[in-house]
C-alpha cells in the first residue's frame, strides 16, 4: 500500500477515535517565513554541490532543513529564515505581512509557485548572496488534504472556501484555497500573523462552512 495512503487513513482513524476531534476538523499548522532554493543559488548560498541536511519531515514530499538563510529589504532589516526542501527549479521566498513591512518591502498576496512579478528580496548565506528581482511573496492561506477528505469534506482542488477556527478569539476565514493530493495530509496552512490574530495553538481545529 502506498505510504502516503497509509499515513492519510493512519491520521484519520486517529481523529475519530478522538471523541473531542470530530472526522471533518481541520488541522491548522502555522507557517512562518521560509525559503524554496533553487540549485543554482544554493549553491551561491552554501557552497558548490551543497546539499541541504535533513531536519522534519512535512507533507507532500516536503521536509525542513537544517540550513537557514538572512533575508535582507530595502531598510536594511535582517531576518533569519529557514530553508525548505527538496529544491525546486525557481527560489521563492514566504513572509508574512508583519516581515513585509519589517523588511520595507511589499510582498504580494499569491499562491505558492506564483512569483511573476513578485517583490524583490535579498538572501544571505554563509558562503554568498543572491539577489531576488522577485520572488518574495506573502502565501495564500490553504488547506492540504488527500483525495478521500476531499470527498467527505465534498470540495475538490482549487476550490475556494470559508473555514471557521474554533479557539477563545476564533473566526472565520475566507478566500482558502483547497489543494488536494494522493501525497497530503489533512491539514490548514496559515501565518504567523493569522495564527497570532486568532489565538491558534497546535491543538486548534477548523472547519469547512
Amino acid at each position: 500500500m502506498d505510504e502516503n495512503l497509509i499515513r492519510s487513513i493512519t491520521a484519520k482513524v486517529l481523529r475519530e477515535m478522538n471523541g473531542s476531534v470530530k472526522p471533518t476538523d481541520i488541522p491548522i499548522g502555522v507557517s512562518a517565513r521560509h525559503v524554496h532554493l533553487c540549485r543554482k543559488d544554493l549553491d551561491t548560498l552554501f557552497g558548490a554541490s551543497h546539499e541541504l541536511t535533513f531536519n522534519k519531515e512535512l507533507m507532500g514530499g516536503q521536509y525542513a532543513a537544517a540550513e537557514t538563510v538572512t533575508l535582507v529589504g530595502r531598510n536594511a532589516m535582517a531576518l533569519k529564515a529557514r530553508v525548505l526542501g527538496p529544491l525546486r527549479s525557481v527560489t521563492q521566498v514566504e513572509v508574512s505581512a508583519t516581515d513585509s513591512r519589517a523588511l520595507g518591502i511589499s510582498a504580494p498576496l499569491r499562491d505558492s509557485g506564483d512569483t511573476q512579478d513578485s517583490e524583490a528580496i535579498t538572501i544571505i548565506g554563509p558562503k554568498g548572496a543572491v539577489y531576488l528581482s522577485e520572488g518574495c511573496i506573502i502565501a495564500r492561506r490553504h488547506i492540504h488534504m488527500p483525495p478521500t477528505d476531499a470527498a467527505q469534506l465534498r470540495v475538490k482542488d482549487n476550490d475556494i472556501v470559508a473555514v471557521e477556527v474554533e479557539s477563545p478569539r476564533g473566526g472565520i476565514l475566507k478566500e482558502v484555497l483547497v489543494r488536494v493530493d494522493s501525497s497530503f495530509t489533512l491539514e490548514m496552512h496559515i501565518d504567523t500573523d493569522e495564527a497570532n490574530a486568532l489565538g491558534i495553538v497546535k491543538t486548534t481545529h477548523a472547519k469547512i462552512v
